[in-house]
């Protein structure tokens, strides 16, 4: 059976993106900032351009040495004069950030991490204004001030560390592909002449790009890539593992290959590049979480699919 032949399931993704991207929450404020992300069925080009050297992506600045000196108040002192934490995340991106269509509540692992900080800040997980953006939005929201932090599953990169400042690793992801179940590739590689879909602006859609042979479609949201594959309008999804099992949870039909990742892909909350002592703040932040049980707590909760919990990422610090 073709993807072409399976309308209801093309409905149900379409449904369910509906029920996620929903803007209303009777828990905390929330709001959605609008995008103009090209068509979902546009084709993008293989250019690329030159990457600035960081030196190691994963390197973020020092952590203040506790969350309770002059100097950690100082660096939340604006966020707690206005009374919540903004954090610029995804609505669509099951086991991440979803909305939960009974609750009606956004939930996921990266969810788990903005409570942190909240709790943090103001000793209430609650006090956060969510606000929905796409994957094609996160340096910009946070270039213009719009949000406090983006915590949405994105790739800490030298490109992004010209625009934007990272926490350290809060969760150590790799890229995979998404086929119809009896395909039996297994790389970006062995989809050559066929369409891949990846949202806008990721490090995802870069290495299909860079894969000679595939044609890279992109998609603004990975739930508009899994209406493409469901229509039969590409033939495969690529993405994190972590996306790419709450893909696969939305479609009987879908299956991700148990193989080892196609790359490494080092997830870091996004912070305004001019604001490093909030950074610091954060990465203390991320070491407890780490520390206390929390970290384990959250994967235990939203990614049993992939295996039992690994040990959290090291965070590595030195930036200058």
């Amino acid at each position: 059976m073709t993807a072409r032949l399976r309308p209801a399931a093309a409905v149900a993704a379409v449904l369910m993106a509906a029920l996620l991207g929903a803007c209303t929450s009777g828990v905390y404020a929330e709001t959605q900032i609008p995008t103009a992300t090209p068509s979902a069925t546009t084709t993008t080009s293989s250019t690329t351009t030159a990457v600035p050297d960081c030196g190691d992506p994963r390197q973020s600045y020092d952590p203040v040495p506790s969350l309770t000196t002059a100097a950690a108040n100082n660096a939340v002192a604006a966020i707690k004069n206005r009374g919540y934490l903004i954090a610029g995340v995804s609505a669509d991106s099951l086991l991440l950030g979803s909305r939960n269509p009974v609750t009606n509540v956004i939930e996921g692992f990266d969810i788990d991490m903005v409570h942190a900080v909240a709790q943090a800040i103001f000793g209430d997980p609650n006090k956060v204004q969510l606000v929905v953006i796409s994957s094609a939005q996160r340096t910009d929201v946070l270039e213009k001030t719009q949000v406090d932090i983006v915590v949405r599953n994105m790739t800490m990169s030298c490109d992004r560390w010209s625009k934007i400042a990272f926490s350290s690793e809060y969760y150590q992801s790799g890229l995979k592909i998404l086929v119809k179940k009896g395909d039996k590739t297994t790389s970006l590689a062995g989809l050559a002449g066929k369409k891949v879909c990846a949202p806008t602006t990721t490090s995802s859609l870069t290495a299909v790009q860079k894969t000679p042979g595939v044609i890279p479609v992109g998609a603004a949201t990975h739930t508009g890539c899994l209406v493409l594959f469901q229509n039969g309008e590409v033939d495969a999804i690529a993405g994190d593992d972590t996306v790419l099992a709450g893909l696969a949870k939305q479609d009987p039909y879908a299956f991700v290959p148990q193989i080892q990742p196609l790359t490494s892909e080092p997830y870091g909350i996004g912070v305004n590049k001019d604001q490093i002592d909030f950074v610091r703040y954060i990465n203390r932040v991320v070491d407890t979480v780490k520390s206390d049980g929390r970290w384990k707590a959250s994967y235990d909760k939203w990614f049993p699919v992939l295996g039992p919990a690994p040990a959290p990422p090291q965070s590595l610090y030195g930036r200058g």
